[in-house]
């Protein structure tokens, strides 16, 4: 039989992540459109935010930190910064559907690095459940499809420096035997570190639109608010990959864009073409092939422990 009490918390921190993830899009997007706030800045409040929620939860003893040798998260707190930046340049650079079909490889990819250097095996079942994700995410951007030499290199090292983040995410904590609170606590004040370095290079830093710029107090209410959303999305995410695999972790991310188009279309009365209908079908149907077989994989490999002798 299944644990249940493990599969619950799985699905309940599946569900903060979904709720959290689609309320700070629309957050984001209100603050993007309404008060120009810079994204890289943004950025930074996310996890300077994140830093703090932590350090609240710590002295309410909610959890208790490790002290962890800085060289041993360096690289992870930099890959982070270098997902940021490079998916910044790539939708800067790239048309949406170009951003989209370059976000999907990333699963494929995370496959490739984790066989290859963390010697994970997966399914044929498995690996073929990517095709229909991926020819779902082709049939919603079909007609937003454009390459062009900048947007392609920034959209490729995009992919690569996300995929490298979310594996060694799972990497470190099972490396460092912590849990998701006590490596974020870390990785969150380093990563924002590096991060301010390099937005003066993005982004203005004094002035209109700058991180000190005349910010208006609905405009600073906002972006707490969104830093508070992003907390939840940020701990989420490192408890999802922590306690499932970053493969899962990228399979519901395709989930959610599925629900943010639908959304979209429902609340938003977004258009919504049947070329999209049909790659968000043919989406779901791959995410659900991959979540019937994986659950197959964890009960033959339970029944297998259990005839041990």
């Amino acid at each position: 039989m299944f644990n249940f009490s493990t599969n619950s918390r799985i699905i309940s921190g599946l569900l903060i992540n979904l709720f959290s993830s689609i309320c700070i899009v629309f957050i984001n997007k209100w603050i993007y459109v309404h008060y120009s706030f810079p994204n890289m800045t943004l950025t930074l409040v996310h996890f300077v935010s994140t830093w703090l929620g932590l350090y609240v939860c710590n002295k309410m003893n909610m959890f208790s930190p490790k002290r962890l040798p800085i060289r041993r998260i360096v690289w992870l707190a930099l890959s982070f910064c270098g997902f940021v930046a490079f998916t910044n340049l790539s939708l800067q650079n790239n048309s949406i559907g170009t951003y989209q079909l370059a976000k999907a490889m990333t699963t494929p990819v995370i496959i490739l690095i984790q066989t290859t250097y963390y010697n994970k095996t997966f399914s044929t079942k498995i690996k073929l459940t990517l095709v229909p994700i991926t020819l779902g995410v082709i049939l919603n951007s079909y007609y937003d499809v454009r390459f062009n030499v900048p947007g392609t290199v920034f959209a490729s090292l995009g992919v690569l420096v996300t995929s490298l983040y979310q594996v060694w995410v799972g990497a470190k904590q099972h490396e460092l035997q912590v849990n998701s609170m006590q490596l974020l606590y870390y990785q969150a004040p380093l990563s924002s570190a590096f991060l301010l370095s390099i937005i003066p290079i993005f982004e203005p830093v004094t002035g209109k639109g700058g991180i000190f710029g005349p910010w208006s107090i609905p405009a600073m209410m906002t972006v707490l608010f969104s830093g508070m959303v992003a907390f939840l999305v940020n701990l989420s995410i490192y408890w999802i990959i922590g306690n499932t695999s970053p493969v899962t972790y990228n399979m519901f991310g395709h989930f959610k864009f599925c629900i943010t188009l639908v959304g979209g279309y429902l609340l938003f009365h977004d258009p919504l073409s049947l070329n999209q209908a049909l790659g968000i079908l043919c989406t779901l149907a791959g995410i659900l092939s991959y979540t019937h077989f994986k659950l197959m994989e964890q009960e033959e490999g339970k029944s297998r422990l259990a005839q041990r002798p």
